[in-house]
C-alpha cells in the first residue's frame, strides 16, 4: 500500500509540533511539507527541539496541494477559514481542520465533526474534517452515553482543569511561567467557547434537551492534560450507568472506563481518554481525563486522518504514558 501523502500548514505551535512527532512515527504516513511563513528555511528541529535526531525535515512557505492526500490545518482560528478561500484545493484533498473554524453546524461548510466515539462512520466517508476542541472532547465523551439513551434530564456541572499548553505557543500573562507556576485561576466560566460544540453533539445524540450546561473552565499549573468533573442528577444505579458506559464504548480503541479513581498521568502522552463513575445519591459523577495535545487535538487528528484513509485506527497513536 502506498503510503498517505501529508501536508501540514501552521507547523510552528504545539499542536503542529505533536502532529509532526506522530506523523515521522506512523507506519502508514509520508510528510510532504510544513509550511511556516515565520521560519521558512529553518530546520524543524529548531522550533520543536524534542524532535532532534527523529526529523530532518524543513520548514516552507510554498507548496503543491496537488502533491499531497491531505492537508492538516494548525494555524490560529480564523487563519483555516481565510486559507481555504484563498486557496484552489483539489477536489480529491481531503482536509482536517484543528482549530475552531468549521466546528459549528451554522458554519460548518461541508466538515463533518471529527468525534470518532460520535461520528465514526461518517468520519469513514468524509472529505473534510473538523477537529474537536480539547475541553470538547474530554466533556462529550463523559457524557455521550447518558445522551445516547435520552438520560440527561437535568442540568449539566462541569468543572475541568487543562494544562498551559491550552493556551498556544505565543507567550501570554497568564501563560508566562512566574505567573502559571503554583497557580490556578478561572477563565470564561459560562461561557466558554466550547460550549456550542458541546451543545450540538448532545442535540445530535438527544435533540430535546435543553437544559443548562455549567461549565467551569480552570488554568492548571502543570504543562498538559485535561481533568474534567461532571455531574448531573441520574436515576440509573452505579452498576447499570457501568454498563451503559462500557456498552456505548466497547468498540473504542481510545476511551475506556475505569473502575478505579484515576489520576492525570495515566492519559499524558497518549491518545486515551479514561472514564470513571461514581454515584452520590441521586446525582451522577464522571469523570474524564485526556491530554489536551494529542486526544483533545493531534492525536484525534492522526484517529481521523486513519479512519478516513481505511487504516488501522491505532496506527501511529500506541503511546506510552507518563504515569511514572
Amino acid at each position: 500500500m502506498n503510503k498517505v501523502k501529508v501536508g501540514i500548514i501552521g507547523g510552528a505551535g504545539y499542536t503542529a509540533g505533536e502532529l509532526i512527532r506522530l506523523l515521522i512515527n506512523h507506519p502508514n504516513v509520508e510528510i510532504g511539507f510544513i509550511q511556516s511563513s515565520s521560519n521558512a528555511g529553518n530546520k524543524i528541529t529548531d522550533i520543536h527541539e524534542g524532535l532532534i535526531g527523529e526529523c530532518d525535515l524543513t520548514f516552507h512557505d510554498s507548496f503543491d496541494l496537488n502533491e499531497i492526500d491531505v492537508l492538516f490545518l494548525c494555524s490560529a482560528h480564523g487563519d483555516s477559514r481565510k486559507f481555504i478561500e484563498k486557496q484552489s484545493i483539489p477536489d480529491s484533498l481531503k482536509i482536517i481542520d484543528l482549530s475552531t473554524d468549521y466546528r459549528h453546524k451554522a458554519t460548518a461548510e461541508g466538515f463533518i465533526y471529527g468525534l470518532p466515539e460520535l461520528n465514526y462512520q461518517t468520519i469513514q466517508s468524509a472529505q473534510r474534517i473538523a477537529n474537536p476542541g480539547c475541553f470538547a472532547t474530554a466533556i462529550q465523551l463523559a457524557i455521550l452515553p447518558l445522551a445516547a439513551k435520552g438520560l440527561l434530564t437535568e442540568e449539566l456541572h462541569i468543572n475541568a482543569i487543562t494544562g498551559a499548553t491550552g493556551a498556544g505557543v505565543k507567550p501570554s500573562t497568564t501563560g508566562h511561567f512566574p505567573w502559571r507556576n503554583n497557580n490556578i485561576s478561572i477563565y470564561k466560566a459560562f461561557d466558554h467557547q466550547h460550549l456550542q460544540e458541546i451543545g450540538e453533539s448532545i442535540n445530535q445524540l438527544q435533540p430535546s434537551y435543553s437544559h443548562d450546561i455549567n461549565f467551569i473552565p480552570v488554568r492548571g499549573d502543570f504543562s498538559r492534560g485535561i481533568f474534567a468533573s461532571l455531574y448531573t442528577e441520574c436515576n440509573l444505579s452505579i452498576e447499570e450507568a457501568n454498563t451503559l458506559y462500557q456498552e456505548y464504548y466497547k468498540d473504542a480503541k481510545f476511551t475506556f472506563v475505569y473502575d478505579k479513581n484515576p489520576d492525570l498521568k495515566q492519559v499524558v502522552n497518549t491518545n486515551k481518554c479514561i472514564l470513571h463513575l461514581k454515584k452520590h445519591n441521586n446525582k451522577l459523577l464522571i469523570i474524564s481525563m485526556i491530554d489536551n495535545l494529542l486526544k483533545g487535538a493531534s492525536g484525534q487528528a492522526v484517529h481521523n486522518l486513519n479512519l478516513m484513509f481505511g487504516l488501522d485506527e491505532v496506527a501511529g497513536l500506541q503511546l506510552k504514558p507518563s504515569a511514572f
